[in-house]
């Protein structure tokens, strides 16, 4: 069987996430320049290895203040790590629409392994033609095992350590080379 390509369509697509404030409400946040592919042995999800970056520079919270305050050495320290990376090592079924995708996620140069909910919404033919599928992901990562703390933090309640990741994705599937005649 031939492997298969899949490309983000951006345009269709949305990377989110919140975090506890206070431990009174959430923030949320996304992340506005973002890449991802999969590769499937046909097109059988279970089989697909993904890679994600995010561009940490994109990071939005609808707040210019907290969006520096982000990007600089107290958090995200986006001059030595400016991305975001996840790839999988394995993906389970669950049933016909939901797997769970186990990966390594690399935030602030450390490495962790991690597993995300995802929901296939989909694999239709579009009217132009090609062939998208679409997913829902969520997950939940430790931002302080990713090295994520603000060096004020020493034992306060400000941000909580669990993020919640949300993501809303569509894929184009490639279409395969011609052979030249």
């Amino acid at each position: 069987m031939s492997n298969t390509k899949w490309a983000l369509d951006p345009a269709h697509s949305d990377v989110q996430f919140k975090i506890r404030h206070l431990m009174v409400t959430n923030v949320t946040g996304q992340f506005k320049s973002f890449t991802a592919s999969i590769e499937t042995e046909g097109t059988d999800i279970g089989t697909a290895k993904v890679h994600f970056t995010a561009d940490v520079n994109s990071i939005s919270t609808n707040n210019e203040h907290r969006d520096a305050h982000l990007k600089n050495a107290d958090f995200f320290h986006v001059e030595e790590h400016p991305q975001i990376i996840f790839d999988s090592t394995s993906v389970d079924k669950v049933d016909e629409e939901n797997y769970k995708v186990h990966g390594t996620l690399t935030m602030r140069g450390v490495a962790k392994p991690v597993t995300l909910d995802a929901v296939l919404g989909g694999i239709v033919q579009d009217p132009w033609g090609k062939t998208r599928a679409g997913f829902s992901v969520t997950g939940k990562v430790s931002r302080k095992e990713h090295g994520v703390v603000m060096p004020t933090e020493a034992g306060g309640a400000m941000l909580g350590d669990v993020v919640s990741l949300m993501a809303e994705v569509q894929f184009v599937k490639e279409e395969a080379a011609v052979p030249a005649v």
